[in-house]
């Protein structure tokens, strides 16, 4: 059944994560990085685990039923998937699901990072909508959007924003970089000397 294949390789990605993340926070307080913000990350946690409960009941509820637009979504979901993947390379030990800066850092401007501030975040979210959409699990897509919303842009952006200004050059690295939707680059125009 493909729900089950689908949700399956969903949780054995973000156990995969998980595993990437401990050990990249290894790596990085062992050079001296230090953890921001944590008492929301619970809340993280307790999103994303609630979000693929109420996937797999209201799927259950609906009979498993695949969208019409399964197709298209199924390829969204693929996109999404390799847009997560290149950010994860991109910030290489410096990707983790909590806030962990490392003082003075170079901030990584590769990949993604190129066009958003936060390329992960962006996946997340559409993540959360297309999940469920594949599997008509309307309230779910609704509801954990809504709420995924909530959380970022009120708690974790500006926790780790915040954290990234005090421990780092962010604030002039990224000032002409838009947060979740790319833009054409813009051209510096200079003034011609007098």
């Amino acid at each position: 059944m493909i729900f089950f294949l689908l949700y399956s390789l969903i949780i054995a990605q973000r156990l995969i994560e998980l595993k990437v993340a401990r050990r990249n926070e290894k790596k990085m307080k062992a050079r001296g990085a230090k953890e921001f913000a944590a008492e929301h990350y619970k809340w993280i946690v307790i999103l994303h685990t609630t979000f693929l409960l109420s996937l797999v009941l209201e799927a259950y509820v609906k009979g498993f039923e695949l969208s019409p637009f399964f197709p298209v979504l199924f390829l969204l979901f693929i996109v999404l998937q390799g847009l997560r993947v290149w950010t994860i390379r991109s910030l290489g030990m410096f990707w983790n699901t909590k806030i962990i800066i490392l003082p003075n850092a170079n901030i990584v401007k590769k990949g993604p990072f190129r066009f958003l501030r936060h390329p992960n975040y962006v996946v997340v979210s559409f993540e959360l909508l297309v999940i469920p959409l594949m599997f008509n699990a309307f309230w779910t897509a609704i509801l954990f959007t809504i709420l995924n919303a909530l959380l970022l842009l009120l708690v974790r952006i500006p926790a780790e924003e915040a954290a990234l200004s005090q421990q780092s050059d962010y604030d002039h690295q990224f000032s002409d970089t838009p947060r979740f939707i790319p833009q054409e680059e813009r051209k510096h125009s200079k003034t011609p000397p007098k």
